[in-house]
C-alpha cells in the first residue's frame, strides 16, 4: 500500500509540474546563427526569393500568395509542408521587411503561433543571419508542451538556416 501512495504521489507531482509549465512558460524562445561566405544583398535576395525555398527546407511543398501588398509588410501567404507523409498547411505573415537588414515571418499552423525574427549583417566578407524565434499557441495543452520541445524546433530552425548557407555557398 505503501508504494502504490508513493507511485500515486510522484505521478501527481509529474502531472503538476507538466500543466504548471502551460501557466508560467507563455512563450517558447529561442536563437538560431549561420555564417555565410557570400555577399549581403545575394543572401538576403536567395533567402526572399520563394523558388529557393525547396532547396533549404526539404519538407517543403508549395506556396501561395493571398495578398501581396507593396513593401511586402501585410503580404500574406498559403505554405504546404510535408510532416512525414502528412500536409500541413501554415498561414505566413510579413510583419517586417527592411531590404538587406531584417525579415520577420508570422506563421499559424493550427494551434501553433511562431514568429521568426531574422536580422542580416556583413562583415569581413561574411554574412551573419540570426534568427530570434518565438513559439505560442493558443490552446493550454500545446503550451504545456513546447518549452519542454525547444531543443527540437532550434535544432529543425538550425539544420534550415545550415541547409541555406549550403545552399548559397555553393551557387
Amino acid at each position: 500500500m505503501k508504494t502504490i501512495k508513493i507511485i500515486l504521489g510522484i505521478i501527481t507531482l509529474l502531472v503538476l509540474v507538466f500543466f504548471s509549465t502551460g501557466l508560467i512558460v507563455k512563450e517558447t524562445k529561442y536563437t538560431t546563427q549561420v555564417n555565410i561566405n557570400k555577399s549581403l544583398e545575394e543572401v538576403f535576395t536567395k533567402f526572399n526569393d520563394p523558388s529557393n525555398i525547396k532547396e533549404w527546407i526539404p519538407e517543403f511543398k508549395s506556396i501561395d500568395t493571398l495578398e501581396e501588398k507593396p513593401g511586402k509588410i501585410g503580404s500574406t501567404y498559403k505554405l504546404v509542408v510535408d510532416n512525414k507523409g502528412e500536409e500541413v498547411v501554415l498561414n505566413e505573415k510579413v510583419l517586417a521587411y527592411v531590404p538587406n537588414e531584417k525579415v520577420t515571418l508570422y506563421y499559424n499552423a493550427g494551434d501553433m503561433l511562431k514568429t521568426d525574427d531574422y536580422t542580416f549583417s556583413h562583415a569581413n566578407g561574411v554574412t551573419t543571419i540570426v534568427n530570434k524565434s518565438s513559439c505560442k499557441s493558443n490552446k493550454f495543452l500545446l503550451s504545456c508542451l513546447f518549452p519542454y520541445f525547444k531543443s527540437t524546433f532550434k535544432q529543425q530552425d538550425q539544420g534550415y538556416l545550415n541547409n541555406f548557407k549550403d545552399f548559397v555557398e555553393k551557387q
